[in-house]
């Protein structure tokens, strides 16, 4: 066969990812945190650009970008699924989407969600030393003998000021260390805690640093262990438990065996520790009582940061004639305006090729930021319009109604694609009269039914939970028994998936739970 070359005109589609596309993609997937935090930088780098204060814009002098956050959107009552949510023609917001007809919101009084188990098991920057022998920031640190007229804040936001455990603990080795070695030593040891109170270092290392006897710091560590609270500055879970019973005059020799045992108490294996211990059924009931009551944590109580709350991109609330009203939340929404009156004036003093091209290039990134702004807030509101639709059950009723969803089926039904709706559905939060969700908690996988209808997983989690917190306390459940429970329910399970479910859910198995309900009874 022989080789040769010749020309062939082909011709094929491709999609080709521009900046701009790729910016729209981006902003998709943005938080409203990050998303501030990208138009913050755009505002530096772009001219053209500037954030709006509010103030109404002059004829044709600005286009503003913003989301579609002028009206609400109605979710009009009807069975009628075909008038689900508007068609977005790419230049302005869908004025409503006609969800499912409301019939009992949910009232005040229900409960929330509840919430996984937790193990019970499960910083500001250090203090410096003033000149006079006190912490630093104290009222004897500032000038006007700790008067507040220095201070811009009032009395009452001081008064209310949170004590932060450093500090706490430096005014305790203050008052009961006198040696000025021994304080040098505190002080060390004090920036060694983590945020648990634990220390996070070994000894030698301060001993080294410091250039003292290891003798002398582990001396001066025996005497800060007896500050408050009771059970900081351990090196270990054990040591923590042990201060603790210690303060409280019960380290006995049987409570001391039970430390030693800990991965016993972890696996409630009472026949064990009853060995180990030296002691009858009460006893040890009473002993695994007085170690359920101490803090493992004895830090959490101090040094802590105030959690930021979730501030949702959607909020939902009940509309009259039974319906759901969706909206943007403005609080989220960046707005910046492209400044055209300037682009007008120092467009027409540019005189080189180089200022032309930055004075165009800076104007179409602008307007394009605007586009992919107001298309973002409009497909977040479409995406979340037909997820309030598709588990309306769920917002009626609760989370035992949750129908199984995928991506697909959102994207099918707005007509976009599945990617979109992943990244539109990621870091968003709609607020609803059941509370707050990110909208990726609705999509569940199905889980198949005897009677030929499917249930959602979450639904399936809940039913698990719900069965095991009502079990009698002498017929604890097995994952076998649960799924003849579930199967007499009219769904369909394997028994490995009911442990999968238990375990994600942090319960333990029916044997531990025996032991624990043993213990308590």
């Amino acid at each position: 066969m022989a080789l040769t070359q010749r020309l062939e005109l082909r011709q094929s589609q491709s999609l080709v990812m521009t900046p701009q596309l790729q910016q729209a993609i981006k902003l998709l997937q943005l938080s409203n945190m990050e998303l501030a935090a990208y138009v913050e930088q755009e505002l530096e780098r772009n001219p053209l650009l500037e954030r709006d204060e509010g103030a109404e814009g002059e004829d044709g002098d600005r286009t503003e970008a913003e989301a579609p956050d002028g009206t609400p959107e109605r979710a009009a009552s009807g069975e009628d699924d075909g008038a689900a949510s508007g068609e977005d023609d790419g230049a302005e917001p869908p004025d409503s989407h006609d969800l499912t007809k409301s019939e009992n919101l949910p009232s005040e009084s229900e409960a929330p969600l509840d919430t996984d188990y937790e193990n019970v098991y499960d910083s500001g920057p250090g203090e410096t030393w003033s000149g006079d022998g006190g912490p630093s920031g104290g009222p004897s640190g500032g000038k006007g003998g700790g008067n507040f007229e220095d201070d811009d804040r009032g009395l009452e936001q001081r008064i209310s000021e949170p004590i932060t455990l450093r500090r706490h603990l430096l005014e305790q080795l203050q008052m009961d260390i006198r040696d000025p070695i021994d304080r040098m030593i505190g002080v060390h040891l004090i920036e060694m805690l983590d945020e648990s109170g634990y220390l996070s270092g070994e000894l030698v290392q301060v001993a080294d640093a410091l250039g003292c006897d290891l003798a002398r710091v582990e001396q001066t560590l025996t005497a800060m262990q007896r500050f408050d609270p009771p059970g900081i500055l351990a090196r270990s879970l054990r040591e923590c438990l042990a201060l603790q019973l210690a303060d409280r005059n019960r380290l006995d020799p049987a409570m001391a065996a039970m430390l030693d045992h800990l991965q016993l108490v972890a696996r409630r294996d009472f026949a064990a520790l009853r060995k180990a211990c030296g002691v009858d059924d009460d006893d040890l009931a009473e002993m695994f009582d007085e170690i359920k009551r101490l803090d493992p944590k004895p830090a959490q109580a101090y040094d802590f940061e105030i959690a930021v709350p979730i501030i949702p991109d959607v909020l939902m609330r009940q509309g009259p004639g039974g319906t759901w009203i969706i909206e943007l939340n403005s609080d989220t929404l960046p707005r910046v305006l492209v400044n055209n009156r300037y682009h007008t004036t120092i467009a027409g003093k540019t005189r080189s090729k180089e200022e032309k091209k930055y004075i165009s290039e800076q104007f179409q990134a602008a307007n394009w930021l605007v586009r992919s702004l107001h298309q973002r807030a409009t497909t977040i509101l479409k995406v979340a319009g037909e997820i309030i639709r598709q588990q309306d059950a769920f917002f009626r009723k609760g989370v035992r109604h949750m129908k199984p969803l995928t991506l697909r089926e959102i994207a099918e039904v707005i007509e976009m694609h599945e990617s979109t709706v992943s990244r539109v559905t990621s870091n968003k939060y709609i607020a609803t009269p059941r509370g707050i969700y990110e909208l990726k908690y609705f999509f569940t996988s199905a889980i198949a039914g005897t009677d030929g209808q499917v249930h959602s997983a979450e639904a399936v989690r809940h039913r698990i939970k719900a069965l095991i917190a009502a079990e009698p306390v002498a017929k604890v459940l097995s994952d076998d028994s649960i799924v003849a429970l579930l199967d007499r329910d009219g769904i369909e399970i394997a028994r490995r998936t009911v442990a999968k479910y238990r375990e994600a859910m942090r319960i333990p198995s029916s044997v531990q739970r025996r032991r624990e309900k043993a213990t308590l009874a």
